[in-house]
């Protein structure tokens, strides 16, 4: 990459975020490094199902345009092998199109299911992306690299540290926001999920729990059936809680009787950063340098996080 660009970014976080904040960077030229704690496999967003669908975050007003940016980046890129990108049909259960955003009118072929399809009362039939995000994640990094950034493991105590090696920090921390900022607001939101042998299920599935601590979904990735889940708030542990998986079995299979005898491949926790809104914002910084947010995302990374990179993104001043 040009020497003469303008200037270095250092984006801090590795995850789904951190790493499409950077690529929309080196897109533009600038020469950016990425700072991860982890690598790409370990991080939250190697946890998530992953469905794009436009969940209810704030602020509501600018999270349809999110969305929509990143379903036409999606779109594309479900049609180039290796990024771990397909469009997949399925059932939003319990759900109608006059409850949706404007966005909605944005998604093709987007419809009321018929009762062959969902049986259970209102539902919408959708062909929608579903991201594979060990593969996606993998590939992120791989464009990032090909295209000019670097990435690096290291532990980041304070973002002054980024700071004192580049003019401009772009925070995309997730749940270390909350130490590093700081910034109390940002709380986890824990998500259990089970892994178990396909028997066959090609469509996904997705239902809302009848409490907010609970949902009934089930999403057919490559080799595996990953079935969810939970949403606990302020729960910080990373071991499966094995009552928790059984109920997540039972709730799939009330629905697909064949997840019943589906054997258990594997279990997987991850803790979804939230926040009353998310997070993209432009500050100066005592070192004398630029810092720009872009976290709190919650469990909507994955749909929101090319327009997010857009949008902060175009907060880097030359």
């Amino acid at each position: 990459m040009d020497s003469d660009a303008s200037g270095d970014v250092i984006v801090v976080g590795g995850g789904v975020v951190g790493l499409t904040t950077a690529l929309e960077l080196v897109r533009m030229g600038r020469r950016v490094r990425v700072w991860t704690r982890d690598p790409t496999a370990l991080t939250t967003s190697a946890v998530a199902g992953a469905l794009w669908w436009p969940y209810r975050i704030d602020p509501v007003e600018r999270v349809g345009a999110w969305s929509v940016r990143s379903l036409r980046v999606y779109e594309e890129l479900a049609g180039r092998p290796g990024t771990g990108v397909r469009m997949a049909e399925g059932v939003h259960a319990d759900t109608r199109l006059d409850e949706l955003g404007p966005w909605a009118a944005e998604v093709a072929g987007l419809r009321p299911a018929t009762r062959a399809e969902y049986a259970g009362g209102d539902g919408l039939w959708a062909r929608l992306p579903l991201i594979d995000m060990p593969v996606h994640l993998e590939w992120l990094r791989e464009s990032f690299v090909a295209a000019g950034g670097r990435v690096e493991i290291r532990e980041v105590a304070d973002l002054a540290e980024a700071g004192a090696e580049a003019p401009v920090v772009i925070n995309c921390t997730g749940l270390d926001a909350r130490t590093l900022v700081p910034d109390p607001s940002v709380r986890p939101l824990r998500g259990q999920l089970v892994l178990v042998e396909n028997s066959g299920v090609t469509t996904w599935f997705v239902a809302a729990g009848h409490s907010e601590a609970t949902s009934t979904y089930f999403f057919p990735q490559p080799g595996r059936l990953v079935l969810g889940g939970t949403a606990q708030e302020d729960a910080w542990s990373l071991t499966p809680d094995p009552e928790v998986a059984r109920a997540i079995v039972e709730r799939c299979a009330a629905v697909r009787p064949e997840i019943a005898g589906a054997r258990v491949i594997g279990h997987r926790v991850g803790l979804r950063p939230t926040r009353p809104a998310v997070r993209i914002e432009r500050e100066r910084e005592p070192w004398g340098g630029e810092l720009v947010h872009n976290y709190g995302h919650g469990g909507a990374g994955v749909t929101v996080a090319w327009g997010c990179a857009r949008e902060a993104a175009g907060l880097v001043t030359g």
